[in-house]
């Protein structure tokens, strides 16, 4: 961890309602053109904001690997998956998106939820991601506009630009670079993964 991981004690935040109004799931669900039965990790899962509606858009078959830094970020979700009507296709790991504990080629999509500004090597990271992903997957990177104040989010100065974080793909072998905004603070940057 650093002085840019968001803290599980601050996980209120994750929960807040309000949240909803400014980015909403189904808004960025719909730029990962998710299909039944696809397999797809949340790297920085946090308390299931996006992991518990992508385990509903894939339904039954599919399966979503839900990876957290913080061991009390999990226990939250677990919480959570344990109320009634709570999706049943969702496994949690602990682990740190460098060094991720899943198994090479076993998810279709990457899916890095407001926490690429907070890791020190995009680079291993990257190569974490093409490695667990299928030969030709998808890498999502949801992050904080940097032209937006806060709040909410992190602090100016921790914020990457959508175009860097797209250009950081491109001259690392990704292809297929989208990049779009989402919600009223975020942006969204997809890419087909480099083939192993």
């Amino acid at each position: 961890m650093n002085d840019r991981t968001f803290k599980h004690t601050e996980a209120h935040k994750l929960e807040d309602p309000e949240r909803l109004k400014w980015l909403s799931p189904a808004d960025v669900l719909a730029r990962l053109e998710l299909r039944e039965g696809m397999r797809v990790a949340d790297i920085g899962a946090g308390t299931g904001y996006f992991t518990i509606p992508v385990a509903r858009a894939i339904g039954a078959s599919g399966r979503v690997f839900a990876v957290d830094l913080q061991s009390e970020m999990l226990d939250l979700m677990r919480e959570k998956l344990e109320e009634p009507n709570a999706p049943g296709n969702i496994s949690l790991h602990q682990g740190e998106a460098t060094s991720l504990p899943l198994q090479p080629g076993s998810v279709e999509v990457v899916l890095y939820a407001n926490i690429w500004h907070e890791l020190d090597d995009h680079l291993a990271a990257l190569r974490e991601a093409s490695r667990i992903a299928v030969p030709g997957g998808a890498i999502a990177i949801l992050d904080w506009r940097e032209d937006v104040s806060p709040p909410p989010g992190p602090p100016q100065d921790h914020r990457l630009p959508m175009d860097a974080v797209a250009n950081f793909l491109s001259v690392n072998g990704c292809g297929s670079v989208l990049r779009d905004t989402v919600g009223q603070f975020g942006y969204i940057v997809t890419a087909r993964l480099p083939l192993r």
